[in-house]
């Protein structure tokens, strides 16, 4: 494991990585943990937030495409979509929708992605492989 790899590495692409990390550990204790309860509606608007930081810093993240958007980058609006979604249903109290919404954001934006990050050749791979 080098740190140094990821110390390294941009500023837009630290945040990135911590606001993802995060929101990956507070979807976990969502998923696992009671609903409804002030405590998951408080790490739920943390949860927000984070997919907010994430999603908009990728935008910016185009270093394995030279300079373009590359096709991760759909990840993007779908995270938007599903935020959305996800706040939305939790209002109207459609407690079933706000659930596959949650499931689909911690699945499809931040496990799938997290994924593809381990590719070999990319900043987390170098971070894990050293």
């Amino acid at each position: 494991m080098d740190l140094h790899v990821f110390l390294a590495a941009p500023l837009v692409i630290q945040v990135h990585a911590l606001a993802a990390l995060s929101a990956l550990v507070i979807g976990v204790v969502q998923f696992v943990g009671p609903k409804g309860s002030l405590p998951h509606r408080t790490l739920g608007t943390a949860f927000v937030l984070l997919m907010v930081v994430t999603a908009t810093t990728a935008i910016f993240i185009r270093q394995i495409n030279d300079g373009s958007f590359s096709p991760i980058h759909l990840f993007v609006p779908l995270t938007f979509a599903g935020l959305y979604g996800l706040v939305r249903h939790a209002r109207a109290g459609r407690g079933g929708k706000h659930g596959k919404d949650a499931k689909g954001l911690l699945f499809g934006a931040l496990l799938i992605p997290g994924i593809l990050a381990f590719i070999p050749g990319r900043l987390m791979w170098a971070v894990i492989a050293g």
